[in-house]
């Protein structure tokens, strides 16, 4: 019964990783989509978001089910729980980059505004961010937990300077709002994609050390 609830285990987190995988590669595409102006590639994030959702309600049905069946204790009710979260979290990413695609439409029919440096430093922080997180979650790494943690302002920063770069173009050029305003939208989706990693890393560390760091933030 104990190996049988394992395999179980073992089962749920590998569907956690498909679906980290899934949700970098979302956030990946719908950075190609906006960088490159392909509309065919941010339908295709688009479209990509059934899959997630579906694979995030699975989680939570197949969950419950141990719960209610397994009827776990300690560590492995904790797991489980925090397999739920995370999985809700990862979900909530993949809509942060469905809405970057939209907007990537929206954009791609107009002359681009500015180079994407910035935004495209954010994307690729918040991809890192997804692999360590769950690297941290499959291999105990509490300390990279609380290191990506420690890091959560630095999103942060680079939305607050977009932000600002962005504001000055709208002032000196009225024509440019629109399209400055799609891209403030990415850059705080981008950084929302930030606080949900931070929230992973905050689940991990109650899992593993039975800490709960939330609103108890090291200083960076």
């Amino acid at each position: 019964m104990e190996l049988h609830f394992d395999q179980e285990l073992g089962e749920l987190k590998e569907r956690l990783l498909l679906l980290s995988s899934l949700t970098e590669e979302s956030v990946a595409l719908a950075l190609k989509a906006l960088v490159d102006r392909d509309d065919a590639v941010a339908r295709r994030v688009i479209a990509g978001d059934e899959q997630l959702d579906r694979l995030e309600m699975e989680m939570d049905e197949r969950a419950i089910q141990l719960i209610a069946l397994r009827q776990p204790k300690a560590k492995d009710l904790r797991f489980i729980a925090m397999a739920m979260k995370i999985s809700k979290e990862l979900e909530r990413i993949g809509d942060q980059s469905v809405s970057i695609a939209h907007r990537a439409l929206e954009l791609n029919k107009e002359p681009p505004l500015k180079p994407l440096t910035d935004i495209t430093r954010m994307a690729e922080m918040a991809q890192a961010r997804i692999r360590q997180v769950l690297d941290a979650f499959v291999y105990q790494k509490t300390a990279v937990a609380l290191e990506l943690i420690k890091q959560d302002d630095e999103l942060d920063q680079l939305n607050r300077r977009v932000h600002r770069e962005l504001t000055d173009l709208m002032i000196e050029d009225p024509a440019t709002i629109t399209r400055a305003l799609s891209l403030m939208t990415v850059a705080r989706k981008l950084e929302r994609m930030g606080d949900h990693t931070t929230n992973i890393a905050e689940d991990i560390i109650y899992l593993y050390e039975g800490r709960d760091v939330r609103h108890h933030h090291p200083p960076a």
